[in-house]
C-alpha cells in the first residue's frame, strides 16, 4: 500500500491556545491520551471533520494528491473512518438489523440491476463477521440482540467495508470484555501490518502504551507531550497528563 499521511498543520484546538503540527503517517498506531475533557476527544472530531479548530488545517495526502479536510463528508470521501466513543446514541442504528447497520455507510456496494441485492449485503458481511469474531444469530437480528462487544465490533466493520487509509478510534474496547479487547488489538495491530494509520484515543493509559507507536498527551487545550520509544510508560503519561515532567 503507498504511503498516506494524516496532518494536523498550525492546529489550536481553542482561542487563545497554542498552536501544534503533528503527522499520521500510514502503518503506524497513534494514540492519545489526557485528564477528560482536555482537548484530546476534540483534535480526533477536528481530524474527522466533525469540528472545526480554533486555527490551522488538516490536510490529508495520498498517491499524489492533497486536500484539506474540513468536514465529515471531505473526511469520508478521503477514506478517513471514525469509530464513535458512544456507540448507542452516535453508532448504532437500534431499529435496523444487523446487516443494514453494517451496509448503511457503502450501501451502494450492494445494487444489483438497480436493486439493493441483500445476498451481495450478506457476502460482503460475512468476511468481517470471519475477521473480528462476530459472535451473532444471524445477519437480519437486530443489533440491539447483540452484546456492547459485537456492537462494536459491527460498528467497526460498517467503517473497515470502506477500506480506509485512516482509522480514528474513539475510546474503541470502552465497555467490552477483555477477550473482545483482545481480537480488536489484533485487527489493530494488522491493519497497521497492511499500512492504514491508526489514532486511538483510549481512557485507559496501560491499553495506548501496549498499543500504540507513540502517545500525544494533551492538557488544557494544548499538546503537552509526544511519548515514543523508551519514554512511552505509564508514569511519564500520567506525568504529562498533570503537566510534570520526569
Amino acid at each position: 500500500m503507498a504511503e498516506a499521511r494524516l496532518s494536523a498543520d498550525n492546529l489550536a484546538l481553542a482561542p487563545g491556545r497554542k498552536t501544534f503540527s503533528e503527522v499520521m503517517n500510514s502503518g503506524e498506531i497513534v494514540g492519545l491520551s489526557g485528564l477528560d475533557g482536555h482537548g484530546q476527544e476534540r483534535f480526533l472530531e477536528i481530524l474527522a471533520g466533525l469540528q472545526a479548530p480554533a486555527s490551522g488545517a488538516v490536510t490529508v495526502a495520498d498517491r499524489g494528491m492533497s486536500a484539506r479536510v474540513e468536514t465529515f463528508r471531505q473526511a469520508v470521501r478521503h477514506r478517513i473512518a471514525y469509530l464513535p466513543r458512544d456507540r448507542r446514541s452516535t453508532g448504532i442504528f437500534p431499529a435496523l438489523s444487523i446487516l443494514d447497520n453494517f451496509a448503511i455507510a457503502t450501501i451502494g456496494r450492494d445494487v444489483r440491476g438497480g436493486l439493493i441485492s441483500r445476498r451481495a449485503r450478506s457476502a460482503r458481511y460475512q468476511k468481517f463477521h470471519k475477521q473480528l469474531g462476530i459472535v451473532a444469530p444471524n445477519g437480519n437480528a437486530p443489533i440491539t440482540s447483540l452484546s456492547g462487544g459485537n456492537q462494536q465490533k459491527v460498528l467497526l466493520a460498517r467503517w473497515l467495508a470502506h477500506d480506509p487509509r485512516f482509522l480514528l478510534l474513539n475510546d474503541p474496547t470502552r465497555g467490552v470484555d477483555i477477550a473482545t479487547r483482545q481480537t480488536l488489538y489484533g485487527v489493530f495491530r494488522e491493519l497497521a501490518k497492511e499500512g492504514v494509520a491508526l489514532v486511538v484515543l483510549s481512557s485507559e493509559i496501560e491499553e495506548i502504551v501496549t498499543l500504540c507507536d507513540r502517545v500525544l498527551v494533551f492538557r488544557e487545550n494544548e499538546l503537552s507531550a509526544t511519548l515514543a520509544g523508551g519514554d512511552l510508560v505509564t508514569e511519564k503519561v500520567i506525568a504529562a497528563m498533570f503537566g510534570r515532567s520526569q
